[in-house]
């Protein structure tokens, strides 16, 4: 999906430099407790549903609307499941822009659509086991929120804190 127009705005200020950027995922189970996952059309890599936040959104209506347009599947956000972000979601694209991203990942219950894949970012969806998810081509970032959303589906994942005052002497 091409950048939106604040980011290709910010692009053309700063160029490839590295931008911190803030994103929305939507996990959503089936009945049988399997997750869903789309296949990126241009890597064919399986990745969780989601993307950026633009400004002045609010991250919730961020996750309903990547979940609509990727998918076709109308959603409504039940509950924080984590927030992600840290060196491991850096990533360099192939036009050599970087970004950092800040993921809130949002558990999700379907209301209403048909499910399809949209054929500009997403290629196919499927619903995914944990084991299942483990044989997928993945991002190692993606990979990491997806086993994350697995073991805490019962409460909310982040990173423990390491920052530490300086030391004085």
């Amino acid at each position: 999906m091409p950048a939106s127009p604040y980011i290709r705005n910010l692009r053309a200020k700063i160029g490839h430099d590295l931008l911190l950027l803030q994103s929305a995922t939507v996990i959503l189970f089936d009945e049988n407790g399997k997750m869903l996952l789309a296949q990126n059309k241009e890597t064919g890599v399986w990745m969780t549903i989601g993307g950026a936040i633009d400004p002045g959104e609010e991250p919730a209506d961020a996750a309903v609307r990547e979940c609509w347009e990727e998918t076709g599947l109308l959603v409504r956000p039940i509950r924080l499941l984590g927030v992600f972000g840290g060196p491991s979601f850096r990533i360099v694209y192939p036009n050599g822009d970087i970004a950092s991203y800040v993921a809130i990942v949002f558990e999700a219950r379907r209301i209403s659509g048909t499910l399809r894949a949209d054929g500009c970012e997403t290629s196919a969806l499927k619903f995914v086991s944990r084991d299942e998810s483990k044989s997928l081509p993945m991002a190692p970032w993606n990979e990491f929120m997806v086993g994350a959303a697995f073991e805490y589906k019962d409460r909310t994942y982040f990173a423990p804190p390491t920052w530490k005052p300086p030391q004085t002497a």
